[in-house]
């Protein structure tokens, strides 16, 4: 999910890894709903860091809770990358793939 934040601010490609931590605080149930929550906490110019939380959709408990760090120093060179209005819904520069 840790990618998925650093995709919605217009990478391309997300960069590499450096470090993932996960913590899980208690099992979901068979068929639960899990409500999925994850955000990007930094975003320099050679590192990214995120946050992610798992919650059960039906208790609101937390089930599980981790963070992602990546390397994006070269990410952010690509010529594919876009950029997204402020609130997200509009895209200002580039193409989005496929299209």
């Amino acid at each position: 999910m840790g990618s998925l934040a650093l995709a919605s601010k217009g990478l391309y490609m997300t960069g590499v890894s450096t470090d993932m931590s996960q913590t899980f605080v208690r099992g979901a149930k068979l068929g639960e709903t899990v409500r999925i929550q994850s955000e990007l906490v930094n975003m320099g110019k050679t590192l990214a860091f995120t946050r992610t939380e798992l919650y059960s959709a039906e208790s609101g408990k937390l089930l599980a809770f981790g963070s992602h760090t990546k390397y994006i120093a070269d990410a952010l060179k690509s010529d594919k990358n876009v950029k997204f209005s402020e609130d997200g819904e509009q895209l200002v520069q580039g193409e989005m793939p496929g299209e």
